[in-house]
């Protein structure tokens, strides 16, 4: 069995958790706010920013998935038979430019 106890609160504050506890019982909605509260944070444990490191390892990340899409997508392009023309590459390698990749890819 539990240890029951009574608790005294004001009768705004009961109010309010009568208001706001939805099906849950009183005990439990108490319980729930509490554990809420007391559970560490992202910001406890660390101060929920990234470092410039962690920041630019994920923008490479990102640049490498991106590359991995585009070289699939020409490949898979490719592949079907469809020849993209000079000008829809040079559109292609001046998007590669202006986000920072190299364009030493090969034409075929």
């Amino acid at each position: 069995m539990s240890d029951k106890r009574m608790l005294i609160l004001d009768a705004v504050v009961a109010k309010r958790i009568d208001d706001n506890r939805g099906d849950m019982n009183v005990s439990d909605f108490i319980n729930f706010l509490i554990d809420g509260q007391l559970k560490p944070t992202v910001t406890e444990v660390k101060n929920n920013h990234v470092s410039k490191e962690e920041f630019q390892q994920f923008e490479q990340g990102i640049r490498d998935l991106l590359r991995s899409f585009l070289e699939f997508f020409l490949s898979y392009n490719l592949e079907l038979g469809k020849s993209s023309t000079e000008r829809e590459l040079d559109r292609l390698a001046q998007k590669w430019q202006a986000m920072g990749f190299s364009t030493k890819a090969e034409r075929t």
